[in-house]
């Protein structure tokens, strides 16, 4: 699709017509199209380029520079989408016919996971050896007047922009030309913590193989796939301590690879691997804040990359090439052309890097997943990026896909998300939770008409559970002078209002109530009239676990003495007491977003040097004597979850190491599920935000201990919460802004996938409108008849 602000695709736009800097670039033409292109490195990505903007200007002077011979070349092969390869098609014919001369098709993915084979089809790859390749390029550009210069250095990029209009630095992940500006590039590198090399098998795999092997040493993965049709890329990818464990550290080239070969000897049926100069390596994420500076543009993995579990490398570069050289078309100057570029792929490779980010997280905890049901597993990997996902899935392969939902328990017809699911005595009639969400609509506390429509329309909406929002312990405990509380009587019955309307109007589904308090985020105006920012009158006093403030503008609080803690525990048990006989059916405690209890976990907030503060055992110690107070008011029947901030965003504060240390605590004190959200913790974070980005968090907590997790955090489909249900990645999912959105966007999911069960059911009063609605006719008569001129 096109980037949002972009007249269309590059491909159909063009169809239609480190050394030391020694100085500066020169600022960007103002005239138009560049003449005299220097490109630096003679990869796809360069090579591609030089050929499409020569074809659209034959008077162009190009000439690339290439440091290797011109048979050179690392990997084996190469794997391009059906969407890539139309952009070439539309581009330059002549380079896709002659790539497809050269292709292997396939469809499946066999992942091998304990000597047990799933198969997944209709998934369409194309391949071909990256030095063939690299040939049709070569001879390509050669046929267009491109000036190839191999095993020649380029010169200075600072020579470069001076000497000619335009300077592509294609120079890949190790770019001496991103390096030679960093501080305007101002690129961020990042090294994960698997090893991996290429290799070669000299036979075609029949499907993109994954194959998993659990050694004494720790969890190897190969990746395989066919890129001729008589040969495999192979790669071959483990921890970086398995790594040293089994001893490849010591190992020279050759006996790395027999030693790969060995242990995936049922994969290669035996047969031996090769190499080409390969090298165990660690994968670098490579993002820059600019792409372009004067005359000199990134382009490929010097501008970014993308891990290969989802083979992206060559497609992000040739696709570069292609919107480079439609900018350098339709802009009228070579600055508009360049910023043109930027906006238009900076976001597309923003998203490519985000899922690439996902996959290879995903194969760095791998251990994880191992216990899980064959197919369930197979479902997971395929999965693992968020791009493909549940629906995607069943049109791509309807047969695995309802296979895996079998292997889960779902009853014929029923999406994972309609599933119900049991928390001690608690029956939930699906997977939907209505996340908490301040309405800050409250007078002296007391919940009134707004939060009975407000709950009440979302619990006849067809969520499993509905949850209040944060309702504070005590007066001095709310964030704002609008927030809801349970510490009167008045409160408790103006409470009991909404939790009998919802069971008596929604029969089967159940409310929950947050208790909180605000800590040294309190006493600050109605989010719509500034979000954080402190009263101009009426303030009262704040508390919190060290008196540091929220924001430099904020009130400092004071610090809790022994003797208040011991009154907020007390206003924690009567409020939940309160809530109790308000007939509430879940009890959440909130230890998260810097509110008081979070403020007690986080190294950040917490700067106490008591019993109640430095280590992590400390820090947890007040938060636990609440949830233990709390739970023995509670009754026993009725569950009691905990809201956690898994990570606080930033530098010296809560990792996900030690969320699941605070998940651990609380789970062995009696909390019967973790809702693992993130940050909000200091104003100073800095949140990766991307699709069901603070997923990986809960997913992580549910398999290294076991416990049920509610997963939250920018998930917006009936997809994405089918999607990681069934991958096993959390138990139940909680949607906020969905659902203020569509208050009954859990019955519209049921209708849209055709669902009719016990998982979700209409109001009588609404039943009517249980289909979707009629609309007007888009679709035009088919044509039937072919006739002649």
């Amino acid at each position: 699709m096109p980037t949002k602000g972009v007249r269309g695709s590059a491909d159909m736009r063009l169809r239609r017509g480190a050394r030391p800097a020694t100085s500066n670039p020169q600022p960007p033409r103002t005239t138009g199209h560049s003449q005299r292109i220097a490109i630096i490195g003679g990869g796809p990505g360069g090579l591609y380029s030089a050929a499409l903007l020569k074809r659209l200007d034959p008077a162009r002077e190009i000439t690339v520079w290439e440091r290797n011979a011109p048979d050179d070349t690392f990997g084996f092969g190469v794997v391009l989408s059906d969407e890539t390869l139309g952009g070439i098609e539309h581009a330059d014919p002549t380079v896709y016919e002659a790539l497809q001369k050269h292709f292997v098709r396939w469809d499946d993915i066999d992942i091998v996971h304990r000597n047990t084979r799933q198969t997944s089809g209709g998934h369409g790859f194309a391949a071909l050896g990256r030095k063939r390749l690299l040939e049709i390029l070569h001879e390509r550009c050669r046929n267009l007047g491109v000036e190839l210069r191999f095993r020649s250095e380029a010169p200075y990029p600072a020579w470069l922009s001076e000497a000619y209009d335009l300077v592509i630095a294609a120079d890949g992940v190790n770019s001496t030309t991103r390096e030679a500006y960093t501080h305007v590039f101002q690129p961020h590198v990042a090294t994960h913590h698997c090893r991996y090399i290429w290799l070669a098998a000299d036979f075609a795999f029949d499907a993109f193989r994954f194959e998993i092997a659990e050694t004494e040493h720790g969890v190897m993965q190969l990746h395989g796939y066919p890129y001729a049709a008589d040969a495999s890329t192979v790669i071959v990818e483990m921890r970086e301590e398995v790594w040293r464990a089994a001893g490849f550290d010591e190992l020279g080239e050759q006996e790395s690879v027999e030693r790969c070969a060995k242990i995936f000897s049922d994969a290669l049926g035996g047969r031996p691997l090769r190499s080409n100069k390969s090298a165990w390596i660690n994968f670098r994420t490579v993002v820059n804040e600019r792409w372009s500076y004067g005359n000199v543009v990134l382009l490929g993995d010097a501008a970014h990359t993308a891990h290969f579990s989802i083979g992206s490398g060559t497609k992000l570069a040739v696709e570069d090439a292609l919107a480079l050289a439609a900018c350098l078309e339709e802009q009228p100057t070579l600055a508009e052309a360049l910023t043109a570029y930027e906006t238009e792929r900076k976001p597309v490779v923003a998203s490519t890097q985000r899922a690439a980010r996902a996959s290879l997280e995903w194969f760095e905890n791998i251990a994880l997943y191992l216990r899980q049901p064959p197919r369930q597993f197979a479902f997971n990997l395929l999965t693992r990026s968020r791009r493909v996902t549940h629906d995607n899935l069943r049109l791509r392969d309807t047969g695995f896909t309802e296979s895996v939902e079998r292997e889960f328990g779902c009853p014929p017809g029923t999406p994972p998300m309609f599933t119900p699911f049991r928390l001690r005595g608690l029956n939930l009639r699906n997977r939907v939770v209505v996340s908490p969400m301040d309405m800050y609509s409250s007078v002296q506390g007391v919940p009134g008409d707004f939060h009975l429509v407000h709950l009440g329309a979302r619990a006849l909406g067809g969520a499993g559970l509905v949850m209040t929002e944060m309702v504070c312990v005590s007066e001095e405990g709310r964030i704002t002078p609008g927030c809801a509380g349970l510490y009167t009587g008045r409160q408790a019955e103006a409470w009991r209002r909404i939790t009998e309307f919802v069971h008596s109007r929604s029969p089967g589904t159940a409310i929950g109530v947050q208790l909180g308090h605000s800590g040294r985020k309190g006493s600050t105006k109605l989010m719509w009239e500034g979000m954080d920012e402190p009263l101009p009158d009426g303030n009262w006093p704040l508390v919190a676990a060290s008196p540091l403030p929220y924001k430099p503008e904020s009130q400092t609080p004071r610090q809790l003495s022994r003797a208040q803690l011991t009154d907020i525990r007390e206003q924690f048990t009567a409020a939940a007491w309160r809530a109790a006989r308000a007939g509430f059916d879940l009890l959440e405690l909130h230890c998260a977003h810097g509110y008081l209890l979070s403020g007690f976990l986080s190294p950040l907030t917490n700067r106490r040097t008591d019993a109640y503060g430095g280590s992590l055992e400390k820090r947890l110690r007040f938060p636990l004597e609440v949830f233990d107070a709390v739970r023995g008011v509670w009754p026993e029947e009725r569950p009691m979850t905990v809201r956690i901030s898994a990570t606080d965003w930033t530098e010296g504060g809560t990792t996900a190491e030690d969320a699941v240390e605070i998940a651990r605590a609380f789970a062995a004190h009696g909390a019967d599920a973790i809702d693992v959200s993130t940050g909000q913790v200091v104003a100073e974070e800095e949140p990766e935000y991307g699709r069901s980005y603070q997923t990986p968090f809960a997913d992580r907590i549910r398999h290294e201990l076991g416990i049920p997790v509610v997963a939250v955090g920018a998930i917006s489909s009936w997809d994405d919460v089918n999607s990681l249900i069934l991958a096993g990645r959390t138990d139940l999912c909680a949607l906020a802004r969905p659902h203020l959105y569509d208050p009954h966007w859990t019955l519209h999911a049921a209708a849209e996938q055709g669902y009719e069960g016990p998982g979700v059911v209409w109001p009588d009063q609404y039943r009517a409108g249980s289909r979707p609605p009629q609309t007007g006719r888009t679709d035009a008569p088919k044509p039937r008849l072919t006739l002649e001129s």
